[in-house]
């Protein structure tokens, strides 16, 4: 997983509630078990008609969004089925960070271990972050992982709460397999003295 420090990026405005993971990637693009490819489809039924053309006044068709890293949105974000499907679609598209007011359990720990960072932030911040984004390309918000911070285009800093162990490994990149990775060697070690000690297991 890539190591998550500092981003500097436009930011898209999604100021819709409730948003859940059936509108982030439909149930029919489920099937892969595969976390590329699925970016295409990212808000699918918000981003195409039903002939497959872009919408065009959706958020992440405009011109300036195309390129977004930082997706700041309504309360409730990815709520719905606990499918991880959704952050793999939003990382392959590639937002780095989500701000919202508030998220759904699952989906939020997903993120992290999705190489994302998901930041709650009070309404008040999200306000003026949603009206910083809404100024298009020129406008780019930075986060700071290690300082715990949202910079608006006009300097305005707002601090976000993180879990540590969460900080830690996006910090590091490490995922489920990457935190495994990291005991190889006393792994290595215990399966070594097994087999000593019961050579016939």
């Amino acid at each position: 997983m890539e190591k998550f420090s500092k981003i500097s990026g436009v930011a898209a405005p999604l100021p819709l509630v409730n948003i859940d993971t059936d509108m982030i990637i439909p149930k029919q693009f489920l099937k892969t078990i595969k976390r590329s490819g699925l970016g295409v489809n990212l808000f699918d039924e918000m981003r195409y008609d039903r002939q497959g053309n872009e919408i065009a006044d959706f958020v992440l068709n405009k011109p300036a969004y195309r390129q977004a890293e930082i997706l700041v949105a309504g309360d409730n974000f990815g709520c719905g089925s606990s499918r991880e499907h959704a952050p793999w679609a939003l990382a392959d598209f590639g937002i780095k960070a989500i701000i919202s007011t508030s998220f759904a359990d699952i989906f939020y720990n997903n993120c992290f271990k999705n190489g994302m960072l998901p930041i709650v932030l009070p309404q008040e911040a999200v306000d003026v972050l949603m009206k910083d984004a809404e100024k298009g390309s020129n406008a780019r918000i930075e986060v700071d992982l290690e300082s715990q911070t949202v910079t608006s285009s006009d300097g305005q800093s707002f601090k976000f709460e993180v879990d540590a162990f969460k900080k830690h490994c996006l910090l590091n990149g490490l995922d489920d397999i990457g935190l495994t990775m990291e005991k190889a060697k006393s792994i290595d070690a215990f399966e070594a003295k097994a087999a000593m000690e019961r050579p016939w297991a």
